[in-house]
């Protein structure tokens, strides 16, 4: 084929539907009027759906994750910083300061954990544990995750009641 009878290419095809749409051409003269905007929405924010802080004690078996080894350093949720030998865990639903047992359904071993993050953030698992605990757990690096029954031990108290103002004095 020569460059008579070859079909136009992508660049030419894209040219003229850009010129066909009304829009201010590349070698427009710079005072070309750009096209009216009035007609283009806004974009809307989407609303974040947060979970339901579950302050019930109620036992919950899902699938435990280790946290990646990039988390370790990384500021938590609640301002501390992740340290890869430390007791810390995540969940979307534990409130944050929660202690709790997660025991391992297929060896039978447990750790306590504190909630300190947010996440994780994958369908089906329900809290994120640090390498030690994961260690103590018998969850191998290799497999990364597992079966687990997190039973809350304590549940800090609500913020409006933990900041509740003084009573008056008379």
């Amino acid at each position: 084929m020569n460059a008579r009878n070859r079909p136009p290419g992508l660049a030419s095809l894209l040219g003229a539907a850009i010129a066909c749409a009304g829009v201010a051409h590349a070698t427009s003269p710079p005072d070309a009027e750009a096209p009216a905007r009035d007609s283009v929405s806004p974009k809307r924010e989407v609303p974040v759906a947060r979970p339901v802080l579950d302050r019930s004690g109620k036992k919950r078996v899902g699938t435990a994750s280790v946290y990646a080894h990039r988390f370790v350093g990384r500021k938590m949720a609640d301002g501390t910083r992740m340290a890869a030998d430390d007791d810390n865990a995540a969940s979307k639903t534990l409130p944050l300061g929660t202690t709790a047992k997660v025991t391992n359904l297929k060896t039978g071993q447990t750790a306590t954990v504190t909630i300190q993050d947010r996440g994780p953030y994958v369908k089906g698992r329900i809290v994120d544990l640090s390498p030690a605990t994961a260690e103590q757990l018998g969850i191998t690096r290799k497999d990364g995750i597992a079966k687990v029954e997190v039973q809350p031990i304590t549940v800090p108290p609500p913020e409006a009641q933990a900041k509740s103002p003084p009573a008056p004095t008379q």
